[in-house]
Protein backbone atom coordinates (compact mmCIF):
# COMPACT_ATOMS: atom_id res chain seq x y z
CA UNK A 1 0.00 0.00 0.00
CA UNK A 2 1.32 3.43 -0.97
CA UNK A 3 0.70 5.73 2.00
CA UNK A 4 1.69 8.91 0.20
CA UNK A 5 1.65 12.37 1.81
CA UNK A 6 3.11 15.34 -0.08
CA UNK A 7 3.49 18.73 1.61
CA UNK A 8 4.14 21.89 -0.43
CA UNK A 9 4.57 25.44 0.82
CA UNK A 10 2.86 27.91 -1.52
CA UNK A 11 4.91 29.67 -4.19
CA UNK A 12 6.31 33.13 -3.52
CA UNK A 13 3.56 35.62 -2.69
CA UNK A 14 3.48 39.33 -3.41
CA UNK A 15 4.14 40.05 0.27
CA UNK A 16 7.02 37.53 0.50
CA UNK A 17 8.62 39.58 -2.26
CA UNK A 18 8.00 42.85 -0.38
CA UNK A 19 9.36 41.38 2.90
CA UNK A 20 6.06 41.90 4.74
CA UNK A 21 4.57 39.83 7.57
CA UNK A 22 1.66 38.08 5.87
CA UNK A 23 -0.13 35.73 8.28
CA UNK A 24 -3.87 35.59 7.57
CA UNK A 25 -3.75 38.44 5.05
CA UNK A 26 -4.44 37.25 1.51
CA UNK A 27 -2.01 38.48 -1.15
CA UNK A 28 -1.73 36.52 -4.40
CA UNK A 29 1.23 34.74 -5.96
CA UNK A 30 3.93 36.64 -7.83
CA UNK A 31 4.95 35.57 -11.32
CA UNK A 32 7.86 33.76 -9.68
CA UNK A 33 5.43 32.07 -7.27
CA UNK A 34 3.29 30.83 -10.14
CA UNK A 35 6.44 29.43 -11.75
CA UNK A 36 7.45 27.73 -8.48
CA UNK A 37 4.04 26.07 -8.16
CA UNK A 38 4.10 24.84 -11.76
CA UNK A 39 7.66 23.52 -11.31
CA UNK A 40 6.54 21.65 -8.17
CA UNK A 41 3.81 19.99 -10.23
CA UNK A 42 6.30 19.09 -12.94
CA UNK A 43 8.70 17.51 -10.43
CA UNK A 44 5.86 15.45 -8.93
CA UNK A 45 4.77 14.40 -12.41
CA UNK A 46 8.33 13.35 -13.27
CA UNK A 47 8.15 10.92 -10.33
CA UNK A 48 4.91 9.52 -11.71
CA UNK A 49 2.90 10.72 -8.71
CA UNK A 50 -0.86 11.36 -8.73
CA UNK A 51 -3.31 12.13 -5.92
CA UNK A 52 -6.69 10.99 -4.65
CA UNK A 53 -7.46 14.15 -2.65
CA UNK A 54 -5.90 17.53 -1.85
CA UNK A 55 -6.05 19.76 1.22
CA UNK A 56 -5.30 23.46 1.35
CA UNK A 57 -5.92 26.49 3.54
CA UNK A 58 -8.57 29.21 3.31
CA UNK A 59 -5.97 31.58 1.78
CA UNK A 60 -5.69 32.18 -1.95
CA UNK A 61 -1.89 31.81 -2.27
CA UNK A 62 -2.09 28.20 -1.06
CA UNK A 63 -5.22 27.48 -3.12
CA UNK A 64 -3.59 28.85 -6.28
CA UNK A 65 -0.47 26.75 -5.65
CA UNK A 66 -2.65 23.65 -5.21
CA UNK A 67 -4.55 24.37 -8.45
CA UNK A 68 -1.36 24.99 -10.45
CA UNK A 69 0.23 21.75 -9.20
CA UNK A 70 -2.89 19.74 -10.06
CA UNK A 71 -3.04 21.33 -13.50
CA UNK A 72 0.54 20.17 -14.21
CA UNK A 73 -0.46 16.67 -13.11
CA UNK A 74 -3.54 16.67 -15.36
CA UNK A 75 -5.72 16.43 -12.24
CA UNK A 76 -7.74 19.65 -12.39
CA UNK A 77 -11.03 19.08 -10.63
CA UNK A 78 -9.54 16.72 -8.02
CA UNK A 79 -11.51 16.90 -4.77
CA UNK A 80 -9.87 19.62 -2.70
CA UNK A 81 -10.78 20.39 0.91
CA UNK A 82 -10.10 23.97 2.08
CA UNK A 83 -9.88 24.67 5.80
CA UNK A 84 -8.56 27.57 7.84
CA UNK A 85 -7.03 25.04 10.24
CA UNK A 86 -4.21 24.92 7.64
CA UNK A 87 -3.86 28.73 7.46
CA UNK A 88 -0.52 30.42 8.04
CA UNK A 89 0.32 31.50 11.57
CA UNK A 90 -1.57 34.70 12.44
CA UNK A 91 1.00 37.46 12.95
CA UNK A 92 -1.53 39.76 14.62
CA UNK A 93 -0.33 43.38 14.85
CA UNK A 94 2.72 42.56 12.70
CA UNK A 95 0.56 41.57 9.68
CA UNK A 96 1.23 43.85 6.73
CA UNK A 97 4.32 45.42 8.28
CA UNK A 98 7.71 45.38 6.59
CA UNK A 99 10.05 43.17 8.62
CA UNK A 100 12.74 45.89 8.67
CA UNK A 101 10.20 48.47 9.90
CA UNK A 102 9.11 46.06 12.63
CA UNK A 103 12.75 45.68 13.72
CA UNK A 104 13.14 49.47 13.81
CA UNK A 105 10.00 49.77 15.96
CA UNK A 106 10.41 46.88 18.43
CA UNK A 107 14.10 46.03 18.10
CA UNK A 108 15.94 43.24 16.28
CA UNK A 109 15.92 40.91 19.28
CA UNK A 110 12.18 41.18 20.02
CA UNK A 111 11.20 40.59 16.38
CA UNK A 112 13.56 37.60 16.23
CA UNK A 113 11.86 36.15 19.34
CA UNK A 114 8.40 36.60 17.77
CA UNK A 115 9.51 35.00 14.53
CA UNK A 116 11.67 32.18 15.80
CA UNK A 117 10.64 31.18 19.30
CA UNK A 118 8.18 28.33 19.75
CA UNK A 119 5.76 29.73 22.32
CA UNK A 120 6.01 33.55 22.25
CA UNK A 121 3.27 35.22 20.22
CA UNK A 122 3.41 38.68 18.63
CA UNK A 123 0.82 41.19 19.90
CA UNK A 124 -2.66 40.02 18.83
CA UNK A 125 -1.28 36.98 16.99
CA UNK A 126 -0.32 33.32 17.33
CA UNK A 127 2.89 31.65 18.44
CA UNK A 128 4.15 28.61 16.53
CA UNK A 129 2.84 26.56 19.48
CA UNK A 130 -0.66 28.03 18.91
CA UNK A 131 -0.42 27.18 15.20
CA UNK A 132 0.60 23.60 16.02
CA UNK A 133 -2.37 23.37 18.41
CA UNK A 134 -4.85 23.96 15.56
CA UNK A 135 -3.01 22.19 12.70
CA UNK A 136 -2.22 18.89 14.45
CA UNK A 137 -5.77 17.92 15.50
CA UNK A 138 -6.93 18.64 11.93
CA UNK A 139 -4.11 16.48 10.55
CA UNK A 140 -4.91 13.62 12.94
CA UNK A 141 -8.67 13.74 12.29
CA UNK A 142 -8.90 14.59 8.58
CA UNK A 143 -5.63 13.94 6.75
CA UNK A 144 -3.73 11.09 8.44
CA UNK A 145 -6.61 8.55 8.39
CA UNK A 146 -6.86 8.96 4.61
CA UNK A 147 -3.11 8.45 4.14
CA UNK A 148 -3.22 5.33 6.32
CA UNK A 149 -6.12 3.97 4.23
CA UNK A 150 -3.87 4.22 1.19
CA UNK A 151 -5.22 7.46 -0.29
CA UNK A 152 -2.55 9.63 -1.91
CA UNK A 153 -2.79 13.05 -0.28
CA UNK A 154 -1.46 16.47 -1.34
CA UNK A 155 -1.32 19.33 1.20
CA UNK A 156 -0.59 22.83 -0.15
CA UNK A 157 -0.26 25.23 2.76
CA UNK A 158 2.13 27.64 4.50
CA UNK A 159 5.55 27.80 6.13
CA UNK A 160 4.30 27.62 9.71
CA UNK A 161 1.26 25.36 9.27
CA UNK A 162 3.51 22.87 7.46
CA UNK A 163 6.18 23.24 10.14
CA UNK A 164 3.62 21.81 12.56
CA UNK A 165 3.28 18.68 10.38
CA UNK A 166 7.01 18.35 9.72
CA UNK A 167 7.62 18.63 13.46
CA UNK A 168 5.57 15.48 14.03
CA UNK A 169 6.67 13.58 10.91
CA UNK A 170 10.40 14.28 11.35
CA UNK A 171 10.21 14.05 15.16
CA UNK A 172 11.63 17.50 15.70
CA UNK A 173 11.48 19.31 19.04
CA UNK A 174 10.10 22.73 19.99
CA UNK A 175 13.76 23.78 20.20
CA UNK A 176 14.72 22.69 16.66
CA UNK A 177 11.54 23.36 14.66
CA UNK A 178 11.54 27.20 14.71
CA UNK A 179 14.87 27.38 12.86
CA UNK A 180 13.81 24.93 10.14
CA UNK A 181 13.15 26.70 6.83
CA UNK A 182 10.62 25.41 4.29
CA UNK A 183 11.33 26.73 0.80
CA UNK A 184 8.45 27.99 -1.34
CA UNK A 185 7.25 25.54 -3.98
CA UNK A 186 9.47 22.61 -2.89
CA UNK A 187 7.48 19.38 -2.40
CA UNK A 188 8.27 17.14 0.59
CA UNK A 189 7.32 13.59 -0.40
CA UNK A 190 6.59 11.32 2.56
CA UNK A 191 5.66 7.67 2.53
CA UNK A 192 4.32 6.46 5.86
CA UNK A 193 4.37 3.15 7.67
CA UNK A 194 1.13 1.59 8.91
CA UNK A 195 1.81 3.07 12.38
CA UNK A 196 2.00 6.61 10.85
CA UNK A 197 5.78 6.91 11.24
CA UNK A 198 7.84 7.95 8.23
CA UNK A 199 9.14 5.18 5.96
CA UNK A 200 10.85 7.52 3.47
CA UNK A 201 11.16 11.26 2.84
CA UNK A 202 12.23 12.99 -0.37
CA UNK A 203 12.77 16.72 -0.84
CA UNK A 204 12.09 17.66 -4.48
CA UNK A 205 14.26 20.77 -4.69
CA UNK A 206 14.94 22.38 -8.06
Amino acid sequence: MDRLLVLVRHGQSDWNLKNLFTGWKDPGLTEKGVGEAKAAGQRLKALGLAFDIAFTSALSRAQATNDLILAELGQTGLQTIRDQALNERDYGDLSGLNKDDARARWGEEQVHVWRRSYDVSPPGGESLKDTVARVLPYYCQEILPRVLRGERVLVAAHGNSLRALVMVLDRLTPQTIPSMELDTGVPLVYRLNADSTVATKQVLAA
